[in-house]
């Protein structure tokens, strides 16, 4: 059986399904994960405004808890629990650290972690 070139050209129905399955779980895993990491920009962006505001070498503990607690509010940051902030303040010195995790399902039990570490220092010890 002599088939010319031409006939034997394209794709089939099983290779079609199988290009659009990938292409939907990586959608799939687009879709999950971009929301990480955009919460995680608020956070970085909070601390940083944090490091920005006048006066923060002089503030309590309290006081820089406070801020970023409205700031997260306000940025609608859910991740970040008060257990997840860390202040260590001594004289002039400030340190701020955010350690949180997240873990976001994507499909049955297969699920997605993220661990986040981020830290401001002002002032001098």
């Amino acid at each position: 059986m002599n088939l010319s070139p031409r006939r034997q050209q394209g794709l089939t129905l099983i290779s079609i399904t199988l290009i659009l399955g990938l292409i939907g779980f990586f959608t799939l895993l687009v879709l999950k994960i971009a929301p990480i990491y955009i919460d995680h920009g608020k956070v970085v962006s909070a601390l940083a405004a944090l490091k920005e505001s006048t006066d923060i070498e002089t503030k309590g503990e309290y006081e820089v808890r406070d801020s970023l607690n409205k700031r997260f509010t306000m940025n609608y940051v859910y991740d970040v629990t008060k257990d997840d902030i860390k202040v260590i303040k001594s004289g002039n010195y400030l340190k701020v650290q955010i350690e949180y995790e997240t873990v976001v399902k994507l499909v049955g039990n297969l699920s997605v972690l993220a661990e986040f570490n981020d830290f401001i220092e002002v002032g001098q010890e």
